[in-house]
């Protein structure tokens, strides 16, 4: 669905009305309490979530970052508290200590929240061809939430140095779906604590990152845990939100004709998530593609006329 542009604080308001209960008795914290401390494995799994302990993590010296904005960091530190650590760091092994790869900020942010354990991969730094392996293993894995399929993706983006679209053939899924995966990481830290520990479903969260403002996106999260709303639900509310108007009691949303369906499903292949499309129930309405790169274009262009060039 279209994006919902910035402004939805008197629609949120009036929409959540009295149901203002305290949900931090549903959402504990996200702690990788299953998962091993490091040491206690004979074998430290790089794809995997291990606990080290503060004392034994140590910051990587040549870190571009060299500020950390004090009141950013105490934010992060009350949402630590409040969540967890919901994206885990990553360090290799350094002697009898482990040094930061990335997550600098989040490895302070966790000491001021009072953490002795941090989350983290481990990851050695000489072996990219055996890391890249054990990450699509993961991946591969029936059990993980979207959250840790998403940052499975990330960290083989990251780490292996691959394009959307080499790491999509690695895992076997379409570039679509493992772009859409990834923007699941976009959502502010309640919305993924909530999916990973499944409150809200990989359908609503879609549907919330239609909505661009992160506080809309939260108050909106809060009303689906506290009325079970359903993914057509939580669309109407956010249709509402968007022209200002009273709330619609059991109306169901428009279906597009199939053949927008279609359309959106071919294009797609050569855009990914980066088409939207609008229509009014008399017809009219407009398609939107954003693209990447020439070369994007360029393919898509081939696509339509084979003999071009």
């Amino acid at each position: 669905m279209a994006k919902v542009q910035h402004g939805l604080g008197k629609g949120l308001s009036a929409l959540l009305g009295d149901d203002a209960s305290d949900l931090r008795e549903i959402r504990k914290p996200v702690g990788y309490i299953n998962k091993e401390v490091v040491g206690t494995t004979a074998k430290e799994v790089t794809a995997d979530v291990l606990r080290i302990p503060v004392d034994l993590i140590e910051p990587n010296p040549f870190q571009p970052r060299m500020s950390f904005g004090e009141e950013a960091l105490l934010e992060l530190a009350d949402s630590i508290r409040t969540f967890g650590l919901i994206q885990p760091i990553t360090v290799r092994r350094k002697g009898s200590k482990y040094q930061i790869i990335s997550g600098e900020r989040r490895y302070r942010a966790c000491i001021k929240a009072g953490m002795d354990m941090i989350p983290a991969y481990i990851r050695d730094a000489n072996d990219q061809g055996m890391l890249e392996m054990a990450i699509v293993e993961n991946i591969q894995r029936e059990n993980l939430d979207p959250i840790e399929v998403a940052m499975s993706y990330q960290r083989l983006m990251e780490e292996c140095r691959l394009t959307q679209e080499q790491m999509a053939d690695r895992v076997g899924k379409k570039r679509a779906s493992v772009a859409n995966q990834l923007r699941l990481l976009k959502l502010p830290a309640k919305v993924q604590h909530d999916l990973k520990v499944g409150l809200v479903s990989v359908g609503h969260a879609k549907v919330l990152l239609g909505v661009e403002d992160p506080g809309a996106q939260e108050m909106l999260c809060d009303l689906i845990v506290r009325r079970g709303l359903s993914v057509r639900q939580l669309e109407e509310k956010v249709r509402a939100l968007e022209k200002g108007l009273p709330q619609p009691e059991g109306k169901e949303p428009q279906e597009l004709p199939e053949m927008y369906y279609r359309l959106l499903e071919n294009v797609g292949r050569y855009f990914g998530d980066n088409i939207s499309l609008k229509r009014s129930p008399a017809g009219k309405g407009s398609i939107t593609i954003r693209f990447d790169s020439d070369e994007q274009m360029e393919r898509f262009l081939q696509a339509l006329d084979p003999n071009r060039g």
